[in-house]
């Protein structure tokens, strides 16, 4: 068993602005772990998760992978949350690469088809759309949750740009909720740009029943 980042470090004023590490984070972990002897054959160069918050699952997936020359970029639009991302990979020993940006827009040119492994647990709890568009505009802890009508407003703006960023051997890892419509999601994805979709595993929380589906250019054996 992996054992789960170490996150000490961050103090109680860390988790007052930035995303604490929930049932989401976990099944996300979990479905890394259950693909670590594949990822550790397929030598990923590039990863990069999109809204990494404290850092915990970025530092995951380097320590899954090892002493390897593999790539961790980290992107988010909370400034406290990159400075996290940062300090919790020095804690784990994993180099990540934190960027302050909205998801992967301004990396997007250089990363062209480029991604080895692609990681988003969005903003996915349904609201109204001015609270998640002020939530990303006020780029606080509120942008980590609140996702806008059936709370996709934020995933359908990366979901644009996944094609376009993953390598040809290229795996996007995506946490959704049943109310945002997960079959909808893999057809558009099918549809509009050829990526097939499985679900890896779900499972429920309290309320809430997550997923996490994993995209690829090849349908899945």
């Amino acid at each position: 068993m992996i054992p789960t980042p170490d996150l000490s470090h961050l103090t109680r004023h860390d988790l007052e602005q930035v995303y604490d590490p929930a049932e989401d984070t976990f099944l996300l972990l979990d479905a890394l772990e259950q693909e670590a002897e594949e990822f550790r054959e397929e030598r990923p160069l590039i990863c990069l998760e999109v809204g990494s918050g404290s850092g915990c699952v970025s530092t995951f997936l380097g320590t899954i992978l090892g002493q390897t020359n593999s790539l961790y970029l980290c992107t988010d639009i909370n400034q406290h949350a990159t400075r996290c991302t940062l300090a919790t990979g020095k804690q784990n020993k994993i180099p990540l690469d934190p960027v302050t940006c909205s998801l992967a827009r301004p990396l997007l040119s250089r990363l062209h088809h480029a991604v080895d492994i692609l990681l988003f647990n969005p903003p996915y709890v349904p609201t109204a759309t001015d609270e998640a568009s002020g939530a990303q505009s006020n780029a606080d802890i509120a942008g980590s949750w609140a996702g806008g009508t059936d709370g996709m407003e934020i995933t359908d703006r990366l979901l644009q740009d996944v094609e376009g960023l993953l390598s040809p051997r290229g795996k996007f890892y995506l946490v959704a909720l049943k109310q945002n419509n997960i079959p909808n999601i893999r057809a558009k994805m099918l549809e509009n740009f050829g990526l097939f979709s499985q679900i890896v595993i779900e499972r429920r929380a309290g309320r809430e029943l997550l997923f996490i589906i994993r995209f690829t250019r090849t349908a899945p054996s």
